[in-house]
């Protein structure tokens, strides 16, 4: 008799990934979220009215979701690596590029296309995609809530890095200065190149069915597109939120100085509120761990518009927002994996991103529309409090598995 071919060893923990992961994270968001700091200064120096530079983030934010799903189903293809290098090379490119293209033509080039598809190549769907597959079913939630607070790190880091270069040199030398950052995080990318393997993991998880049989199911799927709905409005709030919260504070008469440390409060207090969520993910629905933060947002808005406009009052609403900022990202994906496996994990949770960046071009956009309309931003508020009170209702009817007590999923 012949022996029974031995079972693949049970995946691990790969930690050294996590981190490389997180670090690249770290520095695409860093960059990505500190777009708002620039609004002003490139106003000031090129003329370029305030509505343009919004549109050209606005594209921004469209792009970087719409190359989500095309990165993502390249590295599901080829490997997460030589998408990381060439999104890297594209973000610097874009970085360097911006104080020579000053037109509203060039900064839509610039920042709206170069970089933020840079940025795209090296962000959420590829990086959690690249990783899923090499880890333990039960804890894809928690690695993908450590991978996202490396993005939050990024914008606590660089917030007040680049006011200050900003303050001390011009927004020129903060872009190429994050270029420089940028290129030297490359070698970051190898520990996520593809190895032996990868492929059999995701057929043996019983879902490579192939790509488009993977697309067909899920754009049918009810669940599928709640999670797209609700996306969408975390989009639209925290593009809003990024680019023009700048803008709120000099409204109202307050230095730069707070609206960076703003920017950084978010990230800092989105690092505790990733890691929290992420690790809630392997013991409770996801679903309702998405129904609250968007719940929660809502409430945070209310509250923050009949506060007076002091320093502590945008520090205190920065904290509380950033707890829920992108820690929507562990369940989101999570429930993808959960739905699909993680085999296209990339393709399909690009897609979902595709969604948050529909929604991140539009308030982006008309955050800039209502100040130039009406001198302030009162009714994108108003907008954002009943988005954040619809997403969080779309949420319910996702289907997923209960937990047991042990923390196994059970049908239900």
């Amino acid at each position: 008799m012949s022996a029974l071919p031995a079972a693949p060893p049970a995946p691990r923990m790969h930690w050294g990934l996590l981190v490389a992961a997180s670090a690249i994270l770290m520095v695409t968001m860093g960059v990505r979220q500190t777009s708002g700091l620039y609004l002003d200064p490139i106003h000031r120096s090129t003329g370029v009215s305030i509505v343009e530079i919004s549109f050209a983030l606005a594209i921004g934010q469209f792009v970087w979701g719409a190359v989500q799903p095309v990165f993502g189903a390249v590295a599901d293809q080829r490997g997460a690596l030589p998408v990381l290098l060439f999104g890297g090379v594209l973000l610097a490119v874009g970085l360097l590029l911006a104080p020579y293209l000053t037109s509203p033509l060039g900064l839509s080039a610039s920042l709206g296309l170069l970089m933020a598809a840079g940025a795209g190549a090296g962000s959420f769907s590829v990086l959690i995609g690249a990783t899923a597959h090499r880890l333990p079913a039960e804890k894809r939630s928690f690695a993908a809530g450590l991978i996202n607070a490396g993005g939050s790190l990024g914008q606590f880091v660089f917030a007040p890095l680049v006011q200050w270069i900003i303050s001390s040199a011009g927004w020129a030398r903060a872009m190429s200065t994050m270029a420089a950052i940028t290129l030297l995080s490359l070698p970051l990318a190898w520990p996520l190149r593809r190895q032996a393997g990868d492929h059999a993991a995701g057929a043996q998880a019983g879902d490579d069915g192939g790509l488009r049989a993977q697309l067909r199911a899920a754009l049918r799927d009810r669940s599928y597109w709640c999670l797209h709905l609700g996306f969408f409005t975390c989009g639209l709030h925290i593009a809003f939120l990024v680019t023009h919260l700048p803008g709120e504070i000099a409204l109202c008469n307050l230095s730069p100085t707070v609206a960076s440390t703003s920017i950084a409060l978010i990230g800092l207090f989105n690092i505790a509120g990733s890691l929290i969520v992420g690790a809630l993910g392997q013991r409770y629905r996801m679903k309702y761990l998405l129904f609250w933060m968007y719940a929660s947002r809502a409430l945070m808005i209310g509250v923050y518009l009949v506060a007076p406009p002091t320093p502590l009052t945008f520090y205190v609403f920065s904290a509380a927002l950033g707890f829920t900022w992108l820690a929507t990202v562990p369940p989101t994906a999570g429930l993808v994996g959960k739905l699909f496996g993680p085999r296209y994990l990339g393709t399909l949770f690009g897609l979902t991103l595709l969604s948050h960046q529909l929604g991140g071009f539009f308030g982006a956009w008309l955050g800039g529309v209502a100040l130039a309309q009406s001198g302030n931003y009162l009714w994108m508020w108003y907008a954002d409090i009943a988005l954040a009170a619809i997403a969080a209702l779309v949420n319910l009817p996702i289907r997923e598995a209960r937990y047991s007590c042990h923390g196994v999923a059970a049908r239900g």
